[in-house]
């Protein structure tokens, strides 16, 4: 019981986090696209959104040194984790030095043929990028400690780095709106400076509270750690890298087929995908280190009853603010951005729906890295991802309309999951009947039973904000009501109940 109430505790903070920060991000988003115009935007979004995309490189790599933190302090070994934290740290600034070989050397290739930007616009992406490479060194070396405040379950100070980033964020899209200078480039360089001051923020921190901050690889170097954290870093960098350049790659081939008009649309569907996404993300990043813990400590068991609710709550949490959105996307769009760029409605709807077939599996995958056993699934998952990308290339060079990219993406990531529940089932044992029964069924009927009340009842009301209120209105209750009675099983109830009594009253006793 004392693991779900510091779940839920922490699951809280971030949420109370989020509360603070998306309104702030949406609406930096459309002072920024006002300030730069749509063409700008769009170029921004090719070169210096590589820097949003690293962040995901940054967070799937910070969850593998977790994994081993995590484990440790499961296993109560004070030592070990002092070696962990100076073998990791080792470890990402030789990646770092890769990294930058590799950035540099693409940088020439992408400047000469391959990008679609007008010639008066080269010189500035060209500068731009060179300011991503250098923010992406400092998301590399910083990795260690993202892990070291996850692995403590620290969720207040990562809930306060995200506040002062999103207000730093506003202070530079109403700066470049009034500053004479380019706009492209004082928001590429404030950018950049911006990520390399947060990760600044999080090393003294990380220093001056946790012992095991201290930099003293002479003395604590384990070439036997070493090589086992480089191997797992090295399997989980290839999954998350092949995402990576998965991501980035459409975002090229759509620029060279159809110009930064569509990367526009391209940045806004993942302006709203990543700050909606979070609702679901968010307990995924509270409940990792109890997986890993669990495992640990050695209760296999335990960690998939949890990594299995998990996602079903994260699902529904994610459900929670998809719904309203699917219904009403047009009148929100408009309302949010006056100047819809083209195709940006149909890729939010395809891109939606993506992210809401991955949450079905997101959370379960965890159990895989806490097991340890990632180079089959690596590998595998890796190869399967990079599919989309010459797929996308070959349907435009066919002419097919650009949406086809994300719908080809969205099909991938059905495909995926039965990937993901594969090797869930050959290493961590979790029955797939049982997924499908607890899991997939109970979620998907969920879901569609509210959407088609909710997409309903967007035709009672023909005024937009009355039907907007009403709509979002219908949706959370039925919604609410669907997940309570067909979503969520007997003894899931029970927990919540009881988490939720805890809280209010600490004299109630609990036994589950």
């Amino acid at each position: 019981m004392e693991a779900a109430k510091r779940v839920a505790k922490n699951t809280g903070i971030l949420y109370a986090r989020m509360a603070i920060t998306i309104f702030i991000s949406l609406y930096s988003t459309r002072l920024i696209l006002a300030a730069l115009g749509v063409a700008d935007f769009g170029l921004f979004n090719l070169v210096g959104g590589f820097i949003s995309m690293l962040g995901f490189l940054n967070s799937s790599m910070a969850a593998a040194t977790q994994r081993f933190m995590s484990f440790a302090q499961g296993a109560g070994d004070v030592e070990k984790i002092k070696r962990i934290f100076n073998m990791s740290s080792l470890l990402h600034w030789g990646i770092a030095v890769l990294v930058f070989i590799l950035l540099e050397g693409a940088g020439y290739f992408f400047f000469h043929g391959i990008l679609n930007i007008v010639p008066d616009r080269v010189e500035v992406a060209k500068l731009i990028y060179q300011f991503m490479v250098i923010s992406t060194l400092f998301t590399v070396v910083s990795v260690p400690y993202d892990a070291v405040l996850t692995s403590h379950e620290n969720m207040i100070v990562y809930a306060l780095v995200g506040i002062i980033e999103a207000v730093l964020k506003l202070g530079i899209a109403l700066y470049i709106t009034n500053t004479g200078q380019d706009h492209l480039v004082m928001y590429g360089v404030l950018m950049a400076a911006l990520s390399i001051f947060l990760l600044i923020i999080k090393r003294i921190y990380c220093h001056s509270i946790y012992e095991e901050c201290t930099l003293t690889i002479r003395k604590n170097y384990d070439k036997p750690l070493l090589i086992e954290l480089g191997g797992f870093a090295g399997w989980s960098l290839l999954g998350s890298s092949s995402g990576l350049i998965a991501n980035f790659g459409c975002t090229i081939v759509l620029n060279v087929f159809f110009g930064t008009i569509l990367n526009a649309a391209q940045a806004i569907v993942s302006q709203i995908s990543g700050q909606l996404s979070v609702f679901g993300s968010t307990l995924s990043k509270a409940i990792n280190p109890l997986i890993d813990k669990s495992l640990g400590s050695g209760n296999r068991i335990y960690m998939l009853k949890i990594s299995m609710f998990s996602t079903k709550i994260s699902f529904f949490l994610l459900s929670i603010v998809y719904l309203p959105f699917l219904v009403q996307i047009p009148l929100i769009l408009k309302l949010w951005i006056n100047v819809v760029p083209p195709y940006t409605i149909i890729f939010c709807i395809f891109q939606l729906l993506r992210n809401l077939i991955e949450q079905l599996y997101f959370t379960i995958s965890s159990t895989i890295a806490a097991e340890g056993k990632i180079k089959s699934y690596s590998i595998f998952s890796s190869f399967f991802t990079l599919l989309p990308l010459p797929i996308t290339y070959f349907l435009f060079k066919l002419s097919y309309p650009p949406y086809y990219m994300y719908i080809i993406f969205t099909i991938y990531s059905f495909f995926y999951g039965g990937i993901v529940l594969y090797f869930v089932n050959k290493i961590s044992h979790l029955s797939i009947n049982i997924y499908f029964k607890e899991i997939f069924a109970r979620c998907t009927l969920s879901f569609f039973s509210a959407f088609i009340i909710a997409f309903f009842s967007t035709k009672l009301y023909s005024a937009p904000m009355l039907s907007l209120v009403f709509s979002s209105v219908i949706s959370l209750i039925s919604l609410a009501i669907f997940i309570w009675f067909i979503g969520i099983n007997r003894e899931e109830k029970i927990l919540l109940r009881n988490v939720f009594l805890s809280f209010i009253s600490k004299r109630i006793p609990v036994n589950i």
